[in-house]
């Protein structure tokens, strides 16, 4: 089915059905979404697992999303994309209208610019690309480790090296930073993500941000944030919007940032959950508790490294382990792509692969200086009159 949606779309029109192009009003719910384009709601959320209904909340303002209509104007299918990964597909079979996740086709472009500081660095790339999602990753690696309002002069340099996602022609999603430089007093300060997702400094340091390494002491990753997925019991693509550590039942859970508990109560498929407000919009989830520690409800200020619960293995779970969240403004991030706090500094052969990758990146990073290669904008996305066949 999906693979019909896309070759219509990619050809504008055949037999005389076509598509329109919109962007997802701010505020929209996807309820609000069905009644406005008289698609029946029941089937297509009030029947739907309370997986693919948590799916439908994840829809965010200023997202394209295509409607493909026959010549009577009535809609065959429709793609709403969720995330940078996964999108809902609605599609009319059989005179019933259905409801499915799908992934998204995709490509991801590396892309780089360098530029002379005019007032400020958030100035200067929101000037030079209009991006305020450049300003974003930029800014928020920096952050911890740089003066900007001090230490900054007009004249100095900055490059950025990161990948973009495209989605039918156009950038979608939060790009991320591969790696950058900023030059203060007359000296380069870079930062690189390295082969494990994190970000270090020239000398092998790692960034220091806000949240702990780690929530657990001693787990293992068994599973990664990913924005589709194809579950094993559930046999259909879903969402995994955290990190899951495997670890003994009962090992006791640390905050990961300092911030207010929200909740702290059984949730649903998340079983005993913990939510704690941080700054800047933050907001930390821990599921699946076997307790919470006495002391631990909502309204308590909790600090960085402070024991709130204990591992179990409650509500949809196979076995003991922590599933940690991270969410900004309540949309699920990476917690691996958010800069950590540690004193960790890499040695032995971790260090001597991450001088490799150094090198690979400061020739590049010498390379845009060198050139002073500009910011290419990509081509404004323009709606067009669907052509009738």
């Amino acid at each position: 089915m999906i693979r019909i949606f896309l070759a219509l779309l990619l050809t504008t029109t055949i037999f005389a059905s076509y598509v329109d192009r919109f962007r997802w009003n701010n505020g929209e719910t996807y309820l609000v979404f069905l009644q406005k384009h008289k698609l029946p709601i029941r089937p297509l959320y009030y029947n739907l697992d309370k997986d693919d209904q948590r799916l439908t909340e994840e829809m965010r303002a200023g997202v394209h999303y295509q409607i493909l209509k026959n010549s009577a104007g009535e809609i065959l299918q429709l793609l709403l994309p969720l995330n940078d990964e996964l999108q809902i597909h609605i599609y009319r079979e059989k005179g019933v209208y259905k409801f499915e996740a799908i992934p998204i086709i995709s490509t991801t472009k590396t892309e780089a610019f360098a530029t002379k500081i005019v007032s400020s660095p958030n100035y200067t790339i929101l000037k030079k690309t209009g991006s305020h999602k450049l300003v974003q990753i930029f800014t928020a690696n920096f952050r911890h480790s740089l003066n900007f309002k001090n230490d900054i002069r007009n004249g100095d340099n900055l490059v950025m090296i990161y990948e973009q996602k495209y989605r039918l022609g156009q950038p979608f999603s939060m790009p991320i930073l591969d790696a950058a430089m900023i030059e203060m007093h007359h000296k380069n300060h870079y930062i690189y993500l390295n082969d494990d997702k994190r970000y270090y400094d020239e000398k092998g340091h790692e960034v220091e941000g806000f949240l702990l390494a780690r929530p657990v002491k001693g787990g293992r990753i068994s599973s990664y944030f990913t924005k589709h997925r194809w579950h094993p019991i559930l046999h259909k693509w879903t969402a995994h919007l955290g990190i899951d550590y495997a670890v003994v039942r009962g090992t006791p859970i640390h905050a990961a940032g300092s911030g207010t508990i929200s909740w702290a109560a059984r949730m649903g498929t998340y079983g005993n959950l913990v939510k704690i407000r941080h700054a800047d919009g933050y907001e930390t989830r821990y599921a699946h508790m076997k307790a919470f520690r006495r002391g631990i409800h909502r309204g308590v200020h909790v600090k960085k490294g402070q024991i709130i619960g204990y591992v179990g293995t409650t509500g949809r779970s196979t076995g003991p382990h922590l599933h940690f969240e991270l969410r900004k403004h309540g949309r699920a991030i990476n917690p691996l792509h958010v800069v950590q706090i540690t004193t960790k500094k890499l040695k032995g052969k971790k260090y001597k692969a991450f001088l490799r990758l150094k090198k690979k990146y400061d020739e590049k990073i010498d390379f845009y200086l060198k050139n002073q290669t500009p910011f290419i904008k990509p081509v404004k996305f323009v709606d067009e009159c669907p052509l009738k066949s």
